[in-house]
């Protein structure tokens, strides 16, 4: 489906614009790869990240409110003004929204598991901050004794003797859970799941953290195992009987949900926005505390560039930060709370990374387009994983393939790798597409340490959070800024990207019939990316704040050109 066109609400904007006043893209992109290379070092987004992943962030908790306090300190440190203080002339503001949370908050204290009669410690806390599930209780001050019952499968529970014990096994905790606790009458649960990329048996002490069901009336807990700890327990117990003793310290307590927005306001057309968007909680360094720090830095260097008035923002460039999917997806909702319609969003998850020790690699996830249908050649769906699409969730648009060019150039210029991958889903990307408006994940995976506790600041790479964050400011520079020059250009863009695809998807097709694929199969394939495209051009109108005849006439050619190209490479098929 198409992405509907953002028209500016305030007809006094029309005209601001001709359609060939603006200086040409190419040199306006190239001053801002000086700008962003000149001015962020990364510093901030480093130390940033490494004050974060100290905490265990949930909304609501300590760490969570701390991080929230040490952006506004910066942000107001870099000239931003909070909202309720501001003027009509500040363009540089902000504000901290608090809500009343319906669930308490959590976070971990302190934590130790040991096989009793050799005093063996398999777990603590010290080292393995990930081991108690997420909304656990505590247990007495003394701890709690219990014998444990391994659990091969779901269907043992019907038959094992569990009240009063601790289940342990080797599934995930939510599938035990009604049985095991609230059924069962089990004390508590110990699991291990780690899935294979995480690679356990080489990172043995990693644990990828779980959770509860979050209950007013259940007080209970869980221990999740790393790899070595599995398999002491699970020898242990095969040999005899066996009994633990856990001692979980934890939170839990009513608290305030809190929310921060930054927004350089438009000077010109600040009903139109560019939106990035950074979630808090999870406990990681590059999960997700490299994505808070490096937006920190970026919001910096934006107010910087501002205040020196070597940067303009014709639209409003915003962020946000906040807790992941919940946060976006309400700001997107509560128009009434913005001023500004949003243009464009950008999903800052996971930009750290120092690939060489985590593995995978820098990612841009795409909005849905037909990789995400028909998964071949280059496209790589990751480890994550994502459910094939239907032609119905296509959501063409200029957006893929503008952001990957900017992002290739850097790539270029650092000798850093830029991979995309289809559409999967799962971060704050979603909430923007859900709402019609063009949306991209900028990640890296597959990480071996993704949600575990070996997540910290030394598996972050400085160099990657300014490849990723130079790369993000000049897409958001370049599009904040967009105007007839911008839109022709990107149109060059689709057009060179189009051509591209449909040629390589020729070659694909061509083998696939070779294969003994039928041929109106592989014409579909063509034709779902043609008109992917088609539409992606279309799309280019909303970059010009005004009806532009040139811009028409010149997205309607390079429309005819992909039309004639997919026309001709559908007659080879047949032949």
């Amino acid at each position: 489906m198409k992405f509907k066109v953002l028209i500016p609400s305030i007809i006094i904007f029309i005209g601001v614009f001709s359609c060939t006043d603006s200086p040409n893209l190419t040199t306006t992109t190239s001053q801002y790869f000086d700008l962003a290379r000149q001015n962020f070092t990364g510093d901030v987004a480093f130390e940033t990240t490494e004050f974060v992943e100290k905490y265990w962030r949930v909304a609501g908790n300590t760490g969570f409110n701390a991080t929230i306090n040490r952006i506004a300190a910066k942000l107001e440190e870099a000239g931003y003004i909070l909202e309720a203080n501001a003027t009509p002339n500040d363009i540089l503001t902000y504000r901290i929204e608090k809500r009343e949370m319906e669930k308490n908050t959590w976070e971990p204290v302190d934590a130790s598991l040991t096989i009793l009669g050799n005093n063996e410690r398999l777990l603590e806390y010290s080292s393995n901050r990930n081991m108690i599930f997420k909304n656990s209780s505590s247990t007495p001050p003394e701890g709690v004794i219990g014998e444990v019952v391994y659990i091969a499968n779901k269907e043992a529970l019907t038959t094992a003797d569990i009240k009063g014990k601790i289940v342990f096994a080797e599934m995930s905790p939510y599938t035990l859970y009604k049985e095991a606790i609230v059924e069962g009458g089990a004390i508590g649960l110990i699991t291990y799941d780690n899935p294979s990329y995480l690679q356990p048996e080489k990172n043995t002490t990693s644990i990828q953290f779980r959770s509860l069901p979050y209950s007013k009336t259940i007080k209970t807990w869980g221990i999740a195992l790393s790899y070595e700890a599995k398999e002491t327990l699970k020898a242990a117990v095969l040999n005899g009987k066996v009994k633990l003793k856990v001692d979980i310290k934890t939170k839990i307590y009513p608290s305030e949900e809190l929310t921060i927005i930054a927004n350089i306001i438009g000077s010109e057309i600040p009903n139109e926005s560019f939106v990035f968007s950074a979630h808090i909680q999870e406990p990681g360094a590059n999960d997700n505390a490299s994505g808070v720090g490096a937006q920190l830095e970026m919001a910096m260097v934006s107010a910087k560039l501002i205040n020196a008035k070597k940067l303009s923002a014709k639209r409003t460039l915003t962020f946000l930060w906040g807790d992941e999917i919940f946060s976006t997806r309400r700001y997107i909702k509560e128009k009434e709370k913005r001023n500004a319609e949003i243009n464009w969003g950008i999903s800052l998850d996971m930009v750290g990374e120092n690939t060489s020790l985590t593995g995978g690699s820098f990612l841009i996830e795409k909005m849905p387009d037909p990789s995400a249908i028909w998964t071949r050649g280059n496209d790589k769906h990751t480890e994550w994983g994502g459910k094939t699409l239907a032609l119905e969730d296509m959501k063409p648009h200029y957006l893929n393939d503008f952001i990957i060019e900017i992002f290739k150039n850097q790539g270029a210029y650092a000798k850093w790798e830029v991979n995309t991958n289809p559409f999967e889903g799962g971060s704050d990307h979603i909430p923007f597409l859900k709402a019609d408006i063009p949306g991209l994940l900028l990640w890296h995976f597959t990480d071996q340490f993704y949600h575990t506790d070996n997540d910290r600041i030394d598996m972050v790479s400085q160099e990657t959070l300014k490849n990723v964050s130079i790369s993000a400011l000049v897409s958001a520079y370049t599009l904040i800024n967009a105007d007839y020059t911008t839109a022709r250009q990107v149109i060059q863009t689709i057009l060179n990207a189009a051509e591209k695809r449909l040629n390589n998807e020729f070659v694909l097709s061509k083998k696939a019939i070779t294969n003994g694929k039928l041929v109106a199969d592989e014409t579909k394939i063509l034709t779902a990316w043609n008109n992917w495209y088609l539409d992606a051009l279309g799309s280019i109108e909303d970059l010009v704040p005004e009806s532009c005849d040139e811009l028409k006439d010149e997205i309607s050619e390079a429309q005819i050109t992909i039309q004639t190209t997919t026309d001709n490479l559908i007659q080879e098929l047949n032949k």
